[in-house]
Formats: C-alpha cells, sequence, structure tokens
C-alpha cells in the first residue's frame, strides 16, 4: 500500500507541475516566460552536475547496504553533497559570464539548483532509510510549496526572477521540513574512510551522472537551437511551453518507478539467482514501457484540449504546431536515458552510459542544428530529433538484450494498441462537455485494462 501511495504522490507532483507551467504562462508576459524557462532549465541542468553522481551512487550502494554501513555511506554522501554545492556556484558563476540572462535571474537560478540539490539528495537518504511513506509526503509537500512560491513571485512581481525566487523559497522551506521530519541515520567516519567512500563514488558515480549530464543537455540545447529562430516570442514561448510541460510527466512517471521498483532490482542483483534479478528487471522493463506508451497516447489525445482551455492566446498556435512531436521525442528520450541504462547501472558499465549519451547528444544537436538553418519548421526540427534519438536507441540495446530479462512482449503491443487508441482522441471534438466525459472514460478504461493485465497495481504494492 505505501507503494501505491509513493505512486500516487508522484502523480500528485506531475499535475502540479504542469499546473505551475500553465499558470505561470499566463502570469508572465512570453518574452518573461521564455527567460524563466531558459534559466530553470539551465539551473536543473547545473543540479544534475553537480549533484547527479552523488545520487546515482548514493542509490547504488545505499540499496545494498546493511544499517551500519548505511549510516556511514550517508555522512560520506551529505559531506560530498556540501562541496558539490560549492563547486556548483563556482561553476555557474564563470558560466553566466557567457549568458544572456540578466546577472539577478542567474544569480537566483544558481540558488535553485543548489537548494533543488540539497533536497533531493537528503530526500533520497530518507525513501533508502526505509521511509517511502515519508519521502512521498516530502516530495509532495515540495511540489505544494514550489506552485506556491512560483506563484506568488509571478503575482507580485510579475518576472523571471521573482519566479524563481518563490521556487528557491519552496525548496528552502521544504528541506527544512524534511530535516525535522525525518533524522536520516548518520555515523561519524574517519577522514580515510571518508575518502574511500568518495572514491567509490567517484567511480561510479561520476561517469553515470556524466551521461545524466550529457542527456539533461539534449533537451536544452534541443531548445536553445528552436529558440534561437522563434526569439522570445508567442511562438517561442509556446515551444517553450510545450517542452516544459511534456518532459515532466515523463520524467515523473519514470521516477515514480525507478522509485518502487528500483531499489528491488539492485537488491536482486546483488545477492539474488540470476534468473531472480532477470525477473524482477523485466518485470520493472514492463512497467516503465507500457505506462509510458499510454502516457504518450494520453498527452498526444488530450494535452491539446487542455492547451486550448488553459493557454494564453500568443503562446497557443505554438504551443499545439510543436505538442505531438514534443511528446514523441520525450518518450523515446526517457527510454533511452532510463530504460535503456538499468542493465548497464546494474553491471556498473558507467564508461557505456557516458558513450551512449554523448553519441545521442551529438547527432541530435548536428541534426536539429542543420534542419533549423536550412529552414525546416520547429515541428520538423523536433521530428529530426526524434528520429536520431530512435536510432540511438537501437544501437544501444546491447547490454538490455545479453541480459536477458523476461519481458511480456504480448503486453507491450496491447499497450500499444491502447496508447493508439487514447492519441487517436484528439481528433474528436471535445465539447459539448459530454464528448469530453465521454473521451475521458474510453481513456481511463484502456489505461485500467493495461495495468489489469500486466498486474501493475500487485507490482506496485509488492512488500
Amino acid at each position: 500500500m505505501i507503494r501505491l501511495f509513493a505512486i500516487a504522490g508522484y502523480v500528485y507532483q506531475s499535475l502540479l507541475a504542469i499546473v505551475l507551467i500553465f499558470a505561470i504562462s499566463h502570469l508572465l508576459p512570453a518574452a518573461d516566460y521564455t527567460n524563466f524557462s531558459l534559466a530553470l532549465a539551465s539551473s536543473q541542468l547545473l543540479c544534475v552536475l553537480m549533484f547527479e553522481w552523488l545520487q546515482l551512487a548514493g542509490l547504488r550502494f545505499l540499496a545494498a547496504a546493511g544499517e551500519a554501513e548505511a549510516a556511514r555511506l550517508r555522512t560520506s554522501l551529505f559531506a560530498a553533497g556540501f562541496f558539490s554545492a560549492i563547486a556548483l556556484v563556482a561553476v555557474g558563476s564563470s558560466a553566466s559570464l557567457i549568458s544572456a540572462l540578466a546577472p539577478g535571474v542567474v544569480a537566483v537560478g544558481l540558488g535553485v539548483a543548489v537548494l533543488q540539490g540539497a533536497t533531493d539528495l537528503y530526500f533520497l537518504a530518507v525513501r533508502l532509510s526505509d521511509r517511502l511513506g515519508t519521502a512521498s509526503i516530502l516530495m509532495a509537500v515540495r511540489a505544494t510549496a514550489l506552485l506556491a512560491g512560483a506563484v506568488t513571485g509571478a503575482l507580485v512581481a510579475g518576472t523571471a526572477q521573482a519566479t524563481l525566487l518563490g521556487i528557491a523559497a519552496g525548496h528552502a522551506a521544504v528541506l527544512l521540513v524534511g530535516v525535522i521530519a525525518h533524522r536520516a541515520p548518520l555515523q561519524a567516519v574517519s577522514l580515510r574512510t571518508m575518502l574511500a567512500h568518495w572514491a567509490e563514488f567517484c567511480r561510479y558515480g561520476m561517469l553515470a551522472a556524466g551521461a545524466s549530464v550529457i542527456h539533461l543537455s539534449v533537451p536544452v540545447m534541443l531548445r536553445f537551437i528552436v529558440i534561437s529562430r522563434l526569439g522570445a516570442t508567442g511562438a517561442g514561448a509556446g515551444f517553450s511551453i510545450a517542452l516544459d510541460l511534456l518532459q515532466r510527466p515523463f520524467w515523473v512517471l519514470n521516477a515514480a518507478i525507478h522509485t518502487v521498483s528500483y531499489p528491488d532490482v539492485v537488491r536482486d542483483f546483488e545477492h539474488g539467482s540470476d534468473a531472480k534479478a532477470r525477473r524482477s528487471t523485466g518485470q520493472m522493463f514492463d512497467f516503465m514501457i507500457c505506462a509510458t506508451i499510454v502516457l504518450l497516447g494520453g498527452l498526444i489525445g488530450f494535452i491539446p484540449d487542455a492547451g486550448r482551455i488553459l493557454l494564453p492566446q500568443p503562446s497557443l498556435d505554438g504551443f499545439l504546431a510543436t505538442a505531438p512531436i514534443v511528446a514523441l521525442f520525450c518518450f523515446l528520450h526517457t527510454h533511452l536515458q532510463a530504460t535503456l541504462a538499468v542493465v548497464p547501472h546494474l553491471e556498473k558499465l558507467a564508461p557505456r552510459l557516458v558513450a551512449v549519451a554523448a553519441g545521442q547528444l551529438v547527432i541530435v544537436v548536428t541534426g536539429s542544428a542543420i534542419a533549423s538553418a536550412t529552414g525546416v519548421s520547429p515541428t520538423g526540427t523536433v521530428a529530426c530529433a526524434s528520429a536520431v534519438t530512435a536510432l540511438a536507441i537501437l544501437l544501444a540495446l546491447g547490454p538490455t538484450i545479453r541480459f536477458h530479462a523476461i519481458l511480456r512482449w504480448g503486453l507491450t503491443i496491447e499497450a500499444a494498441v491502447a496508447g493508439i487508441l487514447i492519441g487517436s482522441l484528439a481528433v474528436l471534438p471535445s465539447l459539448p462537455p459530454a464528448w469530453l466525459a465521454g473521451k475521458l472514460a474510453l481513456a481511463a478504461t484502456a489505461t485500467a485494462l493495461v495495468a489489469w493485465r500486466g498486474d501493475f497495481l500487485m507490482l506496485a504494492r509488492r512488500d
């Protein structure tokens, strides 16, 4: 039941993130929203650059550690996080010298990156202290605080800087609440032990995080390529909204499945039989692939309706033109970054992760830049990025195929049929309201059938 609660918490976060994007797009002028979006994306990239290596190392090592060893690892993890925060500020300050954003926006964006990284690291420690329910509540509270802070900043000042300041305040408040709600057990370690832990974190975490940073750079670079052509216009804001909006559901759903499944996969890989490891990994793949296929169909089927209802008119055309292909790109990008990385993470093949990520970045940036420079529309540019990402997926399948995880291909086909059915609802009208209600009922029925056929609710409830 706690796992179902955790998944529901991630869904809640995703919904609030969508509400935040719609709200801020209304409260800020198009130029300010574009600057806000660029600054937030850049701060998240810096956060991943400086903290992701600790997130990945902590998840990989803490999940399989005993109680006493976990307490020592957490001490080393938090100490490394402190120095990473200092490095983040130094790197971000240097990078800001070549940024076109205002210095105030850059400074607040750096604060957001530090606070987000610290909060994510602490919540990871809480979750891996067998406090999944507590961690889920804290993350849901953070989503609420971020929405409240961002909306307050946008309402009070109506600028990108004030909106980012509200987000920073939300992170800080919830970090304080988290420390009060649960003190993650720590144990003092000698400098020699801490350095040994850091060496282990670096050997695995640095390369794995490097892959995450490179993967995260792909949509950021794609954003810059498209925006450099569209400029800070309504069309540019519409594309930015589409990318901001449609990345989030895939990321949140993937994070939810990882939260409830990945620690068990690590334990089975480290301490169980080969057959058990393949079975649990295959169940996780089923969950990830089928859930995201249905999600893709839902986004294509209903996001245009939501855009027409909730988006400001200047941004609407740019959003509607790019949203479906952006959704496809985010789907493919998520599976290259997350699903195909599971087996290399288990086998600690971090150099391969970096090679795959670097390959995707090169071909996406090259293809998108050429497409944009030759006059291809933003939709065509994102389609090019999607095609080369699909090619990268095919080239990166080797370790996953060799692992022989037990997959249910029939279930995947059923999920694809359900996704196509739900996506095709976009061609039907949403007015009068009875039509929209019927579309929602049909989509809910198809989703429930896939969940029932895959036994995903029982998988999420497994203790």
